[in-house]
């Protein structure tokens, strides 16, 4: 869940748009039904512009380890505080 416990995307630059590998699956939260914003920022912070993604419609591909870092719960006793 993103923000607000909003719905995420999953999103992958186009080929062209950036290097082979480059080409990460991000994390973006879904702008509110009827919103049309500029652009899309995804969890890691990396912006996306219209015409430069496709969504996809499941786990595939090379995940963006920003993204997962920032998707990662947080609490004591999980992984992704370990350290």
């Amino acid at each position: 869940m993103g923000e607000n416990g909003g719905m995420l995307a999953l999103v992958r630059l186009r080929r062209g748009v950036v290097g082979e590998s480059r080409r990460v699956c991000h994390l973006i939260p879904v702008p509110p039904a009827g919103a049309v914003p500029a652009q899309l920022t995804a969890l890691c912070g990396e912006a996306i512009f219209p015409g430069e993604a496709e969504v996809l419609d499941g786990l595939r591909g090379m995940p963006c380890h920003g993204c997962l870092m920032e998707s990662a719960p947080s609490g004591p006793g999980l992984l992704a505080n370990a350290g």
